[in-house]
């Protein structure tokens, strides 16, 4: 199976099913000597972990992680890192009556038809499940930007009708549907409850902030900073969609109301006024807050009767019983984050190889500005040094060595 590994000088291969013993994740490209706080992973862990309130799955999975290489002494080797998530709390009897049968929304049917073999437990290598082996490789990128400065906050923009209208970066953590406006959060928690009873599920939207950039990360033209953030984040199988700035609404602008002018910054320099473009331009980050948003998708596996078909073609109805997210926003957060962790740390390493490469072209043109220089200075040297031979040829006191005269 192709498609499981992302990245070019930071990559991830992820592995393991919902059902399986393990999930885990193998990372490459990490520099040796890094820190590397296992504490801190756990925390990014303990946020995106199922059973942890009363909006999302009741499966309860601890998501300990374990690395089993690439970090000696509490710091990185530059080895591969291989990071193991033990699934503790499976039930694949819950799927049984599922096995014959193509649940609306899920990827059983695609799967079928690409590879003619799908782990009906749970979803398989389909499931969710897998992002908690993102989230692992996230929080190792996240330590590893720490020195530039670089932070990340993902946040509940809306679910159903309602839509935070501030943002305090303070409430996100504080809240279980991790809105990021105290007034409306209840709000949202409420109504996922509602929907919930009802035996169905609601989708929202995502918002993430990256501050902290450099300008100049991404490369044109086919490898857009924009372009590799959407690849990371539509990854994601619940994200079906995915805006920077004003995003659509740019659609209905004009070019004079959509412009982002320049002028002088604060700091001294030129950088632009507003921020309508989300801290990208021409596929490049401007060095302001890289500002985007996702659409979340429903849960498919909803209580609510739903009609299908069974692998012989035959009309049946299904109600998915079991332990399922009414939505699914509050643990694709942590998520969001580390998948743009990924993206980023890979891009910045890029640019250090880019600017290096540079460096050592400098240098080199500069010995060799140097050499030639030595060769003036020998050359002059050697055309007195031939005159005063030619003088002493002259008196007759000298012989001339003709072959070496002659080359």
């Amino acid at each position: 199976m192709a498609g499981n590994r992302f990245g070019s000088l930071f990559s991830i291969m992820t592995f393991g099913e919902s059902h399986g013993p393990y999930i885990g994740v193998v990372i490459d490209g990490i520099k040796p000597g890094l820190p590397i706080d296992l504490q801190e992973i756990q925390r990014e862990m303990n946020r995106r972990r199922p059973g942890q309130s009363r909006v999302t799955t009741a499966r309860q999975e601890a998501d300990r992680v374990e690395i089993i290489s690439g970090v000696f002494e509490g710091k990185t080797t530059g080895a591969p890192i291989c990071i193991l998530i033990k699934n503790e709390d499976p039930r694949s009897k819950d799927y049984t009556a599922l096995k014959e049968v193509f649940r609306p929304g899920h990827a059983a049917y695609t799967y079928l038809k690409k590879y003619a073999i799908f782990d009906y437990r749970g979803g398989g290598r389909a499931s969710g499940r897998e992002t908690a082996a993102r989230v692992a490789a996230g929080a190792i990128a996240k330590q590893a930007l720490k020195p530039y400065g670089i932070e990340f906050r993902a946040f509940t923009r809306k679910i159903g009708p309602w839509e935070a209208q501030t943002v305090d970066y303070d409430f996100i953590e504080q809240n279980p549907v991790r809105c990021c406006d105290p007034q409306i959060a209840p709000r949202m928690e409420e109504y996922i409850r509602q929907i919930a009873g009802e035996g169905d599920s609601v989708g929202g939207i995502v918002e993430l902030h990256l501050s902290g950039l450099p300008a100049g990360l991404g490369d044109p033209v086919f490898e857009k900073l924009d372009a590799e953030l959407a690849h990371g984040l539509m990854s994601i199988g619940a994200v079906k969609g995915i805006e920077f700035g004003e995003g659509f609404r740019a659609a209905g602008l004009k070019g004079s109301e959509m412009n982002d002018l320049f002028g002088a910054a604060e700091a001294g320099g030129i950088a632009p006024l507003s921020n309508r473009a989300g801290g990208i331009l021409g596929g490049i980050s401007t060095g302001q807050t890289v500002v985007l948003r996702l659409a979340v998708k429903p849960p498919s596996s909803i209580k609510k009767a739903q009609k299908t078909v069974d692998r012989q073609g035959k009309e049946v109805s299904l109600s998915i019983e079991g332990r399922h997210d009414p939505c699914i926003c509050p643990r694709v957060v942590p998520v969001a984050e580390a998948m743009a962790a990924l993206v980023i740390l890979d891009l910045l390493l890029v640019q250090q190889a880019i600017s290096e490469s540079k460096g050592e072209m400098d240098n080199l043109e500069n010995e060799i500005g140097l050499a030639d220089a030595q060769l003036l200075l020998l050359l002059q040297k050697r055309l007195a040094l031939s005159d005063r031979s030619g003088k002493f040829r002259s008196a007759g006191r000298s012989q001339a060595k003709k072959e070496r005269e002659a080359e």
